[in-house]
């Protein structure tokens, strides 16, 4: 782990062994799972849980709400959303606060690869060793083992081999 400087770990932070922390992340009220790698400017909020052995690349932010199960990898400046109608203000007209909205969770389940810049809307989830393509925006369940890119993502093909020898896997 880095040497404190310039992160922000919050004292409710739940940390597992082994981790790595870069520069300007900012975690609190988390979970982070052992020997996983939290880049340069990631913002973990809290009631998200992120499993062992996972890499979040840098740039990254996960929201209140998001479970990323063990093994998997979020590529830079990937951004989850947990909110289904965002906006700034309550029907009174005031700033909202948590009261006024409700967080919609999402899942990442095991061994699945998010590419950079990929979007994340909240309520789906993205299947065991699924593979999620660069820029791609994710409006609904990503079936297990496939292949999706694109806005909105779709569908592409399976996963015929989620070994590190796969050219899918070299690609992400």
């Amino acid at each position: 782990m880095n040497d404190g400087k310039f992160i922000r770990i919050a004292p409710d932070v739940k940390l597992g062994r082994g981790i790595q922390i870069y520069c300007f992340a900012n975690l609190y009220g988390c979970t982070i799972g052992d020997d996983t790698r939290i880049g340069a400017f990631v913002e973990v909020q809290k009631n998200a849980v992120i499993g062992n052995r996972c890499k979040i690349s840098s740039h990254t932010f996960i929201c209140e709400g998001v479970h990323i199960e063990d093994d998997c990898f979020i590529g830079h400046c990937v951004c989850f959303i947990n909110d289904k109608y965002p906006r700034a203000t309550a029907a009174g007209g005031g700033l909202q606060t948590e009261r006024d909205w409700k967080v919609v969770e999402t899942r990442v389940k095991r061994g699945a690869s998010v590419g950079s810049n990929a979007t994340i809307l909240c309520g789906v989830t993205i299947g065991e060793g699924a593979i999620v393509g660069a820029g791609a925006v994710v409006t609904k369940d990503v079936p297990p083992h496939t292949i999706v890119a694109g806005n909105p993502a779709e569908v592409l093909r399976g996963v015929a081999d989620t070994g590190s020898d796969s050219p899918e896997r070299a690609a992400t």
